[in-house]
């Protein structure tokens, strides 16, 4: 069910509040691409420094305006297993597709705690979820051992988005939970690699610059055309660096200002680029063809 090119949105910002002006453009700018999906309040869209009010209220209005046009899966992950029950239940009632869940971070909890953590939530809510691995964030790495447990316990536990190099583990866990259950890249240079292995798709930062393009080199790969997805793996290789040059999504959403998206406006501790980092962002989107009305 959730697989394909699917976009970690950003969240735009004015003058200190959510930009739903821009964001509704956003929304719009996906269908018309044809994304799979949208991921919101996620890594991407900021969503450590967004109030848990404000949080709510971006899931609840893309899913409206979304009006079952493209999916909607909610990030609702939290290192207070409390907390991320509050915002799946409130995901779940205003009609998410489904919720992206990180690992607990800063906790470290042991995989027995990990364990108890998914599970609880996935009791608690029945709505799709999919588990969020992203060690170099968290402190803590989820065992394949674990994905596998909850998988086999929880039957809404259907799917793990992978930020990680690596390719073993990758090759472990679809060996270990098989065409049942969806491993997708969580890092775009990394996507393709990853769906040579088995992996369904991704959930892209890339993807809010170039969507078509993204979706072309996942929907090659998904139908077994490597050779045109190979192609555009490194037609597209040089965006997929320069957008972690820094902090993600410091570039990407930069990047979505120079080409007239939205403001580049962030929250603290996230701030602007280095100006030499920023004007080789430019450059590249520029050798893309983008059109840059901002720099």
């Amino acid at each position: 069910m959730f697989q394909g090119s699917m976009v970690a949105l950003i969240t735009p910002f004015k003058d200190g509040e959510v930009d739903y002006a821009s964001l509704d453009q956003l929304i719009e700018f996906h269908i018309n691409n044809h994304t799979d999906a949208l991921v919101v309040c996620g890594t991407t869209g900021e969503s450590a420094t967004l109030t848990f009010e404000e949080h709510e209220k971006v899931v609840e209005y893309v899913v409206k305006k979304a009006g079952g046009r493209i999916k909607v899966i909610a990030g609702t992950g939290a290192n207070a297993t409390h907390e991320a029950i509050e915002l799946t239940t409130h995901a779940k009632r205003v009609g998410a597709d489904a919720c992206l869940s990180v690992v607990p971070y800063y906790n470290k909890p042991t995989q027995e705690g990990i364990y108890r953590h998914f599970k609880t939530i996935a009791d608690e809510v029945d709505i799709p979820i999919i588990i969020y691995n992203i060690p170099s964030r968290t402190g803590v790495e989820i065992a394949p051992e674990t994905i596998y447990r909850l998988a086999k316990d929880c039957p809404n536990i259907v799917g793990s988005k992978e930020s990680t190099p690596n390719m073993d583990r990758i090759s472990e866990l679809i060996k270990l939970l098989g065409d049942n259950f969806t491993i997708l890249s969580g890092d775009d240079s990394l996507t393709l690699p990853m769906m040579a292995l088995g992996a369904k798709g991704v959930i892209s930062v890339a993807n809010n610059i170039m969507p078509r393009e993204v979706k072309n080199m996942v929907d090659y790969a998904l139908r077994g055309d490597f050779k045109k997805a190979m192609e555009l793996h490194y037609y597209l290789f040089d965006l997929f660096k320069i957008l972690f040059i820094e902090t993600n999504p410091i570039p990407v959403k930069t990047a979505c200002w120079a080409l007239g998206m939205c403001e580049k406006e962030f929250r603290l501790p996230l701030c602007e680029m280095k100006p030499e980092n920023e004007r080789k962002l430019i450059e590249t989107l520029k050798k893309y063809n983008l059109p840059v009305v901002r720099e």
